[in-house]
């Protein structure tokens, strides 16, 4: 199985992104700053 670091992973393109190399067997290495900006709701 392949490795991948995904860079802003709890973001919308992050996430997306996430999904589809799990669905395609790689191992996933997710990292994002969440800091207050956003809301935690989201």
């Amino acid at each position: 199985m392949k490795k991948v670091l995904v860079t802003g992973a709890a973001g919308f393109i992050g996430f997306h992104t996430t999904v589809k190399l799990l669905m395609n067997n790689y191992v996933v290495i997710g990292m994002d700053s969440i800091n207050d900006y956003y809301d935690v709701n989201l």
